[in-house]
């Protein structure tokens, strides 16, 4: 599984990542999480607000930063 985490370094950005590298780890999953800051290769996603997630090429959502208990029901569906 490949996550990213598409953001230019805001401090939600940045929580962000936190939030899926703890829910990952807490789920033992074999996941590669990269954080993407390139603002070009985010608006590839159409998004409109970031931080946004990426699942395996699929966006999950964006413009929010949700609990870690929330990120791991949506990496386990």
């Amino acid at each position: 599984m490949e996550i990213k985490i598409l953001g230019t370094g805001c401090t939600n950005c940045t929580n962000l990542e936190k939030s899926v590298r703890e829910a990952v780890a807490e789920l033992n999953l074999d996941a590669s999480v990269v954080k993407e800051e390139d603002i070009v290769k985010i608006m590839n996603y159409g998004i409109m607000r970031t931080p946004a997630m990426v699942v395996d090429e699929k966006v999950i959502f964006y413009g929010r930063v949700p609990s870690v208990n929330e990120l791991k029901e949506m990496l386990t569906r």
